[in-house]
């Protein structure tokens, strides 16, 4: 007698429909764990992840389009907008000047926990348009909202969290990976919806801890280079995209601007009838021959003995990470805030009264 082969004309077989409830599970072990047991080291957490995206790159939507998207130079996505609050007129002048700095992902110590990163992890978050990122940074009314737009300079790579919802797996009913896949494949399409649903500011804390740990582990654990997550926009119902850039892709190139450079900037001017909104910046330069010592000895390769003690400092302290935005000055504008649109689905309430009866039993 010969050994079966695996796959024998005389043999039966029986089709097991795909399901995700071991997913299911183990997602909500993981949402327990991150919440109430181990927040930073769980090798429960990190094995979940791994079977999640370790392989997240090679997996496509149902119309061939990949999970990851390239972004950057040369691409349908080439740049996004981000905006800032602001409440008055000094901090937001100081942004006019400096809106590379102000407007820009924030230091550490200034960077408070979003969706996607947790408090002290400077990451930045963007959208595809001026009016998401508008939206987006939820201004109260009487307020200022800067909004400038960042050339992306580098190419990248983001998980596109919308096309998780279309993704499809495609193999063969007989091959004994294709169920677990396709349960995978079941649970990453929830999971966009689950990454993405509207989160109420009591509730942050706790329910942004499962995102959190997910960006920081697709960021420096994940077999698959990543440079951030591309998601919708819950503040437009969905009908937007926005972007956040690990920490590791999120540094903006600062402006040049000559030593000496005396910067101003103004919200408004005086007209007959009185002021009047007007946003502008001046940089005043100093003369070019009042610089040439100065660039003589800054291109000077200094002995470390000679070393200020600020520039050691600023050596200490150099970013070492790879410049990837560009703030485009010419497109910053200031909106002010006069209103804002609820939009809501109006549910009545139906008031009922009755006699209080004595049950018979």
């Amino acid at each position: 007698m010969g050994i079966e082969a695996e796959f024998s004309d005389d043999a039966h077989y029986e089709e097991i429909m795909p399901r995700d409830e071991r997913w299911q599970e183990e997602w909500s072990g993981f949402e327990k764990q991150i919440k109430t047991e181990a927040r930073f080291f769980s090798r429960t957490a990190a094995t979940h992840l791994s079977e999640l995206f370790d392989r997240i790159d090679e997996m496509r939507t149902g119309d061939g389009r990949f999970l990851v998207e390239a972004v950057g130079p040369g691409t349908a996505v080439s740049h996004f907008f981000r905006g800032r609050v602001f409440q008055s007129e000094e901090p937001l002048q100081k942004a006019m000047r400096r809106p590379d700095l102000e407007l820009s992902a924030p230091p550490a110590w200034a960077a408070a926990s979003g969706r996607m990163n947790a408090k002290g992890i400077s990451v930045f978050y963007g959208a595809t348009t001026p009016e998401i990122a508008l939206a987006e940074v939820r201004p109260p009314v009487g307020s200022w909202v800067a909004l400038a737009r960042f050339e992306i300079i580098r190419p990248l790579r983001l998980l596109d969290l919308a096309a998780l919802g279309d993704v499809l797996e495609r193999g063969s009913i007989f091959d004994p990976d294709y169920a677990y896949r396709l349960g995978r494949m079941m649970f990453l399409r929830t999971l966009s919806r689950r990454m993405s649903r509207p989160v109420l500011p009591d509730d942050q804390e706790m329910e942004y801890l499962p995102t959190q740990a997910i960006a920081d582990y697709l960021a420096t654990e994940g077999q698959v280079p990543l440079d951030g997550i591309l998601f919708p926009s819950v503040q437009v119902g969905g009908n937007g995209v926005n972007a956040v850039l690990f920490h590791k892709a999120s540094r903006c190139g600062e402006l040049e601007i000559p030593g000496g450079t005396e910067i101003t900037a103004r919200t408004y001017s005086n007209y007959e009838d009185g002021p009047e909104p007007d946003f502008s910046v001046s940089e005043e330069v100093p003369p070019v021959g009042d610089n040439e010592q100065e660039d003589t000895d800054e291109g000077r390769q200094r002995s470390p003995f000679e070393l200020p003690l600020g520039d050691w400092g600023d050596r200490l302290n150099a970013d070492p990470r790879e410049t990837t935005l560009r703030i485009d000055t010419n497109s910053l504008r200031v909106h002010k805030v006069n209103a804002v649109q609820i939009e809501t689905h109006s549910h009545s309430v139906r008031r009922h009264r009755f006699e209080k009866r004595e049950s018979p039993f």
